[in-house]
């Protein structure tokens, strides 16, 4: 009996070891880059779908929206700036989208949602990280 209660503390002890403190989100220890900097590489058929921010904000209410940029400011709870070489946009991004991954200001991320033109500013909101 003794040797079957070990292995099973392990199985409820290693998780948290290997957990994070935190449950992903934006992690503001690094500054991000100038918007003339934000060189990206070829990435393949992906290219031929993202958009600028410049293109996104002129386009219609619901409009799916594909951006490559840089989260550069949490403005509390699921709000944050994504900012691209054109320009910068308001996201919506829920905690349950980063699925605990942790995105820094530096990082170069792919985001997917949908425009909503009915708010002032224009808001993404956004249902998939891709890093």
């Amino acid at each position: 009996m003794k040797l079957y209660v070990a292995p099973l503390i392990y199985c409820f002890l290693i998780p948290t070891v290997f957990a994070d403190d935190e449950n992903g989100g934006l992690k503001k220890d690094t500054a991000p880059p100038p918007p003339h900097a934000l060189d990206e590489g070829y990435r393949g058929t992906e290219n031929a779908r993202i958009m600028t921010v410049k293109q996104a904000k002129s386009m219609h209410d619901g409009a799916t929206i594909s951006l490559r940029g840089n989260l550069i400011d949490g403005q509390g709870d699921d709000k944050f700036v994504f900012r691209d070489k054109t320009g910068s946009i308001h996201t919506l991004i829920p905690l349950s989208v980063f699925d605990g991954r942790t995105v820094k200001p530096d990082q170069m991320i792919s985001i997917n949602g949908s425009l909503d033109t009915k708010t002032q500013p224009p808001v993404v909101r956004v249902n998939r990280i891709q890093k």
